[in-house]
Parts: structure tokens; sequence; C-alpha cells
């Protein structure tokens, strides 16, 4: 599993895609977004520049798992790679958590190289909190690369781009990507990953701490994504 691993995440990071789209895009969002929003604080007193370092890290750390993984393995199932693998002593359930663990290493640049920007622009926070930072949003994208195995196996090859960038996107807009969620909509988001991935940054405001209830919230969406992921991948194996 070891030797997949190591080939899907050289695979990933020789893609002109993933480079552009993952770490490039998001950080040119970030240049844009605290450029519009100026230095007014959001609602409830939120730093522009902090808000949407974590925001961007976040879009780009999902976009790197969701998009890259689900199209992957739809190419590969469409190339009979997955029916070759099968053939061999890898274990499926191997197969499965390997491509999670692959892709949400890739998710690391995405995440640093915005934070890199953001403390370039003045975001100041302790070196504690940079690192709880980092490793928050790093152990929470496995959430989305669960979502993206499943999303390979769910969906056909020629339509799951279509499905990815949709869910991604409606994931993204009511999550507090684009702006901070509030009111009657944050009793909604609450149901949304991404909005509780977004929540992992709450501790280094001042006054909060680690939001339990997001951390619980997204430990059940890895569970109920994995067994989909399992499932799918039974599946697609009869159909085989």
């Amino acid at each position: 599993m070891t030797t997949l691993i190591r080939l899907e995440i050289l695979r990933t990071f020789r893609n002109r895609r993933y480079l552009v789209f993952t770490i490039a895009f998001p950080a040119l969002m970030y240049f844009f977004f605290t450029h519009a929003y100026g230095s007014s604080p959001l609602a409830g007193g939120l730093s522009v520049k902090t808000y949407f370092m974590v925001s961007m890290a976040t879009f780009g750390a999902v976009g790197a798992v969701l998009t890259g993984s689900a199209q992957r393995i739809s190419l590969e199932r469409k190339s009979g790679w997955v029916r070759q693998l099968r053939l061999t002593a890898l274990p499926g359930r191997a197969y499965t958590l390997g491509k999670i663990a692959a892709s949400s290493v890739t998710t690391l640049p995405a995440i640093l190289v915005v934070f890199a920007l953001g403390a370039v622009q003045g975001v100041s926070l302790g070196a504690a909190q940079w690192a709880g930072l980092a490793a928050a949003l790093w152990l929470g994208s496995f959430v989305f690369a669960a979502l993206g195995v499943a999303l390979g196996y769910a969906a056909a090859p020629d339509s799951v781009q279509t499905i990815v960038m949709i869910t991604y996107m409606v994931m993204a807009l009511f999550g507090g990507t684009w702006f901070p969620v509030s009111g009657s909509l944050e009793k909604f988001a609450r149901f949304n990953p991404v909005y509780l991935y977004n929540q992992l940054a709450a501790f280094t405001r001042p006054g909060h701490s680690l939001d339990t209830g997001a951390v619980a919230g997204l430990a059940a969406f890895l569970v109920v994504f994995v067994v989909a992921a399992a499932a799918l991948y039974r599946r697609d194996t009869r159909q085989a």
C-alpha cells in the first residue's frame, strides 16, 4: 500500500492542473478577497485577512482531494486500471485507504502556500496557533478525500467532473468560503462539511477554543464517506 501511496503523490505533484487550480488559484483569490473587503472587520469583528486566509486554504485543500481523487478514480475505472489492480494481492480496503491517504498529503501545499501569504499580509498568530491550525486543516481534509473516493465510484466516468464541481461549489457557497455564514443560514450550514471544516479555525480568535461540535460533525461525515466509498468499491467490483 505504501508503494501505491507514493506513486499517487508523485503523480499528483506532476499534474499541472493540480498546481494551478489547488495552489495558485486559492492564492490569487486570497489577494482578491482581501483587497475587495478592505481593512474593515467582518461581522463579529473577524479580521478579513485571517478569515480569508483560512477559507482559501480550506478551498484549496478541498479542491485538491475532491476533484483530484474522484476524477483520477473515474479515469482508472474507464481505462481498466482498477480491474488490473484487483488481480494483484492488493486488497480492496488497502486500495481505498491508500487513495484517501495519498489525496490528503497533497493538501499540504495548498494550505501552506495560503498560510505563507497570510503571514506576509500581516496575519499574526502564535507559533502554537500556526502549527495547530495547519494540523487541524490537514486532518480535516481526510473527510473530503473520502468523499472524493466515494464520488469517483458513484459517478460515471463521463459525468464525474460535472458532479464533483457542482458538489464542490455548492458546499463552498454555503460553507463560509466566500462570505461569513450567519443568521438562519448558519443553522443549515451545520450540516455542511465545508462549514464545519472552516470552523476548525475558531480557536485562533480571541476568547475562543476548539469547536468540538465541528470536530464531532466532521468525524461523523468521515465515517459516512468511508463507509460509502467501501460500499461503492464493492459494487464496482461486482459489476466489473
